[in-house]
């Protein structure tokens, strides 16, 4: 294998790594919104900005990893189906989450509620981040996988 075909593999967990920080800020960036702005207020429509950007970013996230890179894992290691059916009952569970943050953004909502809502969703999603960082990072180092990493990763 060539330097440049294993920089490439390896790029695969540093890039997972990079996602979930960047999912982190835009959680904590949202989260600084809802406490600045009353959802009824003229802070309404840039709150409605910060979590349609960050629910289209997670649920992207998710969907490029339910659709590319966990059909990829598991034909290189089978023996990982259960914990990628785990964390795509996971993703499924954030994106319920995900939809009730923006219906209680759409209605208007306090600020109150959707705080409830964001403590909801940062304790699933680190929870989900930290447990797939365990499981699949050394996958990931040595997964040949040639793909786009915003089709795979989701577009940030």
């Amino acid at each position: 294998m060539s330097a440049q075909e294993q920089e490439r593999l390896v790029a695969w967990s540093s890039e997972l790594r990079a996602v979930h920080a960047r999912l982190r800020k835009a959680l904590a960036v949202t989260h600084e919104a809802v406490k600045r702005g009353d959802p009824a207020g003229p802070a309404a429509r840039d709150l409605l900005l910060y979590c349609h950007g960050f629910c289209t970013a997670l649920d992207g996230h998710h969907r490029g990893e339910d659709r590319e890179l966990f059909p990829a894992i598991a034909a290189a290691h089978p023996e990982l189906r259960d914990t990628l059916t785990r964390l795509q009952q996971d993703h499924s569970m954030i994106a319920h989450l995900l939809s009730g943050l923006q219906a209680s953004v759409e209605a208007g909502e306090p600020a109150s509620q959707l705080d409830r809502h964001l403590e909801g969703i940062a304790a699933i999603m680190e929870s989900h981040f930290r447990y797939e960082e365990r499981q699949l990072l050394d996958v990931l180092e040595t997964l040949a996988l040639d793909a786009d990493p915003a089709v795979v990763l989701g577009p940030l």
